[in-house]
């Protein structure tokens, strides 16, 4: 049996950082000021607190502008609204993204809403999700663009091959769908109402797997020879008690088995997500000012 290969996430993530950075170089030689990306973090989850210091380390790393923005889980929703309209209005700033999940009292899409759609480096605004839909430029979200970065550099031209995306949230399965669709994939949305799901997956050329459940595909499941994107991102108990481990939406041990090529968790799509980020900030700058992006983003 021929055991499928590691798709490696985090080496990928770093050429397209190293990209980027190059990209930033020559956008401040001719522009003379540094690209901004502006952070809204609201309250104190712990994950939350560390991917956006994360995110504000690499932003500087890239040679851009970090702006972080700390506000306490009690504002009031018309606060951060003023918040964001002021990141609108501020030049310096060419990308906004406001960390989710918010407080219960705040209205996630409102807030979404509220930000300029060019300057919308989540891509989660409802023009961005439309021009996706049509085909035409704009902002696309992060984790799903750097899915489809990942399968384009395994598979080349994925036209005419069958995908199967589990998982229909706005944030991942739906963009993941129409980018495949763009590309000229036959695609599936499946979902928790899906029925037989193991047969709708095993008919797949190309998996990806965005539904927060723990090893929930199995690797039977798989297509030999497909090739498997694993979104999931899953804190389970490990083995010695007390302690606990990542994992993802898939049975790796299990899909490596069958798969031509699989995504690890961690090491896989999560890298990806921080360097798309930064890809889509350099992209707006240039995309404000009427310039066409820097080639190979």
């Amino acid at each position: 049996m021929t055991i499928g290969r590691t798709i490696d996430g985090k080496a990928f993530a770093a050429q397209l950082r190293a990209r980027v950075a190059l990209g930033v170089e020559a956008f401040v030689a001719s522009q003379g000021r540094k690209p901004g990306l502006a952070v809204v973090l609201v309250g104190e989850d712990p994950a939350s607190s560390v991917y956006v210091r994360n995110k504000g380390k690499m932003t500087v790393e890239a040679g851009m502008e970090s702006f972080e923005f700390k506000r306490p889980a009690t504002i009031g929703a018309d606060e951060l609204l003023e918040l964001v309209e002021e990141l609108n209005g501020d030049d310096r700033i060419d990308g906004i993204l406001v960390q989710l999940p918010l407080p219960k009292h705040i209205d996630e899409a409102a807030v979404i809403a509220a930000i300029n759609p060019d300057k919308d480096v989540d891509g989660f605004h409802v023009i961005n999700s439309g021009k996706l839909a049509v085909g035409e430029p704009g902002m696309v979200p992060c984790t799903p663009l750097g899915c489809l970065m990942l399968l384009k550099d395994e598979l080349g031209d994925l036209s005419g091959l069958e995908a199967v995306v589990i998982g229909r949230s706005n944030i991942v399965g739906k963009p993941m769908a129409q980018l495949l669709l763009n590309e000229s994939c036959t695609v599936t949305i499946a979902h928790s109402k899906t029925r037989d799901l193991a047969s709708v997956v095993h008919r797949a050329d190309i998996v990806v797997a965005a539904v927060g459940r723990a090893e929930m595909v199995k690797g039977e499941w798989i297509k030999p020879g497909a090739t498997v994107i694993d979104v999931g991102i899953n804190r389970v108990p490990a083995d010695e008690e007390g302690k606990s481990k990542i994992v993802g939406d898939v049975a790796t041990a299990e899909a490596i088995l069958h798969a031509r090529a699989i995504t690890p968790v961690p090491g896989g799509v999560g890298p990806m997500t921080i360097a798309v980020l930064l890809r889509n900030t350099l992209v707006a700058a240039h995309a404000r000012l009427g310039l066409a992006a820097p080639e190979g983003l």
